[in-house]
């Protein structure tokens, strides 16, 4: 099932920007960040999917979780002049210089899921627009699921994402923003781990010996959500109940751990980006006029709808 995306915002009116024009098939550039888990697997299969249902070419790159590399990308596919680019950024300010020079180079960009500080680049002006979550209302939707949920668990380690990337920080910001509401929660520690299983697990097994008491781990994907749960049992607790476990991505793995109750509440944030993706591009080639966001209208799963819901999982 793909989710629909809720055009909202202010019209932006795109006169810096290049034009595009409006032909039968495009040759379009998409730089992806890694390939390192799930959810990125999935976003890549959607892109090259809609490509190849259009007959479109996609000159795709994995930037293998280098920003240099990905920036190297970026350079090549302007080298290349293709008609248009997808990028999804690793960070957001690293990648701000590359989306000018594509601006300049009379190619029009469009960010996909992760977006650029805006500081330094702006929708309608330096790129097109962004395309994706609304990443604080998924740190704010997990927060208010675990005020309304904890049953006395209120000690909270935090897992966050890849350092300087816009889901890291706006889904700790949604999260601690509805936590210090609430008095009674505490967020002990956070460190990164960089939205790997791996690293998730390193940083949960060294965070939860420095906290024994915590009672709670908020991963900011399901990748270390599922390391949080190796580094649970190795220390002889009960993941979902000794502890309870949040995340965000929703991928099937973790949806299945919600029906296992070892993950108590995933927000989903949705891959599919194919179909989305290219009807902007042509939207926009045929004049269409964008806001600065298109928000993707994401679902949840909780132990009453993850069983219904694991088919559509990704």
């Amino acid at each position: 099932m793909i989710a629909l995306a809720l055009v909202t915002g202010t019209v932006l009116a795109q006169s810096m920007l290049p034009k595009l024009a409006v032909k039968s098939t495009y040759r379009v550039g998409f730089a992806q960040t890694e390939s390192n888990n799930p959810w990125r697997l999935a976003q890549t299969k959607s892109m090259q999917d809609e490509a190849k249902r259009l007959g479109y070419q996609l000159v795709y790159t994995d930037a293998a979780g280098s920003t240099a590399k990905q920036v190297a990308d970026v350079r090549s596919m302007i080298a290349q002049k293709v008609d248009a680019i997808f990028l999804s950024p690793r960070e957001d300010k690293p990648l701000a210089p590359v989306v000018a020079e594509a601006r300049k180079a009379g190619i029009p960009v469009i960010l996909l899921d992760r977006n650029i500080d805006p500081a330094l680049s702006k929708a309608g002006a330096d790129y097109v627009t962004f395309i994706g979550s609304d990443f604080i209302k998924e740190g704010q939707r997990v927060g208010d699921w675990l005020v309304k949920n904890a049953k006395g668990k209120t000690n909270i380690i935090e897992l966050e994402g890849t350092t300087g990337s816009s889901p890291a920080n706006d889904r700790k910001t949604g999260f601690d923003g509805v936590i210090a509401k609430n008095s009674s929660f505490k967020i002990l520690a956070s460190q990164s781990g960089d939205f790997s299983r791996d690293k998730g697990r390193q940083a949960a097994e060294t965070l939860l010996q420095a906290h024994p008491e915590a009672n709670v781990i908020y991963a900011h994907n399901d990748e270390m959500a599922i390391g949080a749960i190796s580094a649970l049992e190795a220390a002889g607790k009960k993941p979902g109940v000794d502890v309870l476990v949040l995340s965000i991505d929703g991928g099937k793995e973790a949806v299945k751990l919600v029906v296992d109750g070892k993950i108590n509440y995933v927000v989903e944030c949705n891959p599919r980006f194919g179909p989305e993706a290219f009807k902007t591009l042509k939207g926009y080639a045929a004049g269409t006029k964008y806001p600065a966001k298109v928000i993707n209208t994401d679902r949840d799963y909780t132990a009453q709808s993850a069983k219904t819901g694991l088919a559509g999982a990704y």
